[in-house]
């Protein structure tokens, strides 16, 4: 089995390659490496990949928002299915550059669809988020939930993505999952994200910021319950058979959650990172930033009942890994 991962150089991205690569399976990696960023940290991804799994991992840096660049990358290459998560990722910087988001968000999407339309792939996983899920109230969030109040354009995008994904899958019978990611963390993660930023603050004694005055819940999901979620979607394409699927559609197309299935205050969060950093942090109480909410929480039972999906890793467990991989890395 040979799988297309876009984003490889990303942090999931590069997670699920690793999972396919260790169970036997090749994988063709593209990523643009963009430097929204520290490029670095994706070039060291990337060399983990080809130091553990030699010639089975082949990389293609290109920008699958430029089409005739793709098509041309990918046109001697065969592969079997495709699992899209490269994107433009956070939702703040939306707000700051939006153009971005439309070109990868939209533009991407749109090209990996007709690559794998035109290629008979088996089957497209694509990543969304639990940011389509905007100003509702109601948790947890469940995929049968209306998704029509974005609160950011990345939102926005995401929501588009499995609009465009429906239609694809009843035009041309092309079996799609999209799978809603909930606040991922853990090794390898990105610099972006508020634990990153949270334990390097910490460690240097400088103060973090706290968002809402810190009246904030999160479902954080760990690197690795994330990536069995993704390789289980990716082994089980959905069946054209007519039947109402998760997420409403009777095509070949299912939308799936994947969190931890519990709502952590962020308090909590950052007393672990506290622990484990060994030092407690100097924190400046903020308003809450545009286009973020209080609070996610993931309704996962469709995943679990229809692929047996089971998180098994509890903050108190997963902030620590993730803090010991932060301190190793930046020793080396």
């Amino acid at each position: 089995m040979t799988t297309l991962v876009t984003g490889a150089a990303g942090f999931i991205g590069m997670s699920t390659a690793e999972r396919l690569l260790s169970r036997g399976d090749r994988v063709i990696g593209i990523d643009n490496i963009n430097d929204y960023y520290d490029p670095q940290l994706k070039q060291d991804r990337l060399l983990r990949l080809t130091d553990r799994f030699g010639d089975r991992f082949s990389f293609i840096r290109v920008d699958f928002a430029d089409m005739a660049a793709l098509d041309a990358a990918l046109k001697p290459l065969e592969f079997e299915k495709i699992i899209h998560l490269g994107a433009q990722a956070g939702v703040r910087y939306s707000i700051e550059n939006p153009h971005a988001y439309v070109q990868s968000n939209l533009v991407g999407h749109l090209n990996i669809m007709e690559i794998a339309r035109h290629r008979k792939v088996a089957h497209l996983v694509y990543a969304s988020s639990s940011s389509v899920y905007g100003s509702n109230k109601t948790l947890p969030f469940r995929v049968e939930d209306r998704v029509d109040f974005p609160l950011s354009l990345y939102a926005a995008t995401k929501k588009a993505d499995e609009l465009m994904s429906e239609t694809y899958a009843n035009l041309y019978r092309l079996p799609q999952t999209g799978l809603r990611f909930f606040t991922v963390y853990g090794p390898w993660g990105r610099p972006d994200m508020a634990m990153w930023l949270f334990t390097k603050a910490i460690l240097a004694g400088e103060p973090i910021q706290v968002f809402n005055n810190g009246d904030m819940e999160r479902d954080f999901t760990f690197i690795d319950d994330i990536v069995s979620g993704v390789v289980a979607s990716h082994d089980n394409p959905p069946p054209d058979d007519g039947q109402r699927k998760a997420g409403g559609s009777e095509g070949p197309h299912r939308l799936y959650n994947i969190g931890n299935h519990r709502s952590e205050r962020l308090g909590h969060m950052i007393e672990l990172v506290e622990a484990a950093c060994g030092r407690e942090a100097i924190k400046n109480y903020l308003p809450m930033q545009d286009g973020d909410v209080r609070a996610t929480y993931a309704d996962i039972s469709a995943i679990q009942n229809d692929l047996g999906f089971q998180p098994s890793t509890p903050i108190d467990v997963g902030v620590p890994k993730f803090v010991e991989w932060y301190r190793d890395y930046h020793r080396s």
